[in-house]
């Protein structure tokens, strides 16, 4: 996704996704997977579902990615924090 995309959302605090240093150069991806969260939204954006988004990666379990969509509409009701 890049800091560009990061709406300020802290990522570790979503048990759907992790970050290992040696696993796809660090980005977050879904847990124990190594299908980055960024293919998502990047497919999402691009106008797929998110049925084919699972077609196309079979292995991943749809409550991950169920999770993180909801992660991030959650995260859009925050407060915003003073800087």
């Amino acid at each position: 996704m890049g800091e560009a995309y990061n709406w300020g959302m802290d990522w570790s605090q979503c048990s759907a996704v992790d970050r290992l240093p040696g696993k796809m150069g660090g980005v977050w991806c879904f847990a124990e997977t190594r299908i980055s969260v960024e293919s998502l939204f990047e497919n999402l954006a691009m106008g797929a579902t998110v049925d084919e988004f699972l077609e196309w990666f079979p292995d991943l379990k749809p409550e991950l990615v169920h999770a993180v969509l909801e992660f991030a509409r959650a995260s859009l009701r925050e407060p915003v924090k003073a800087a």
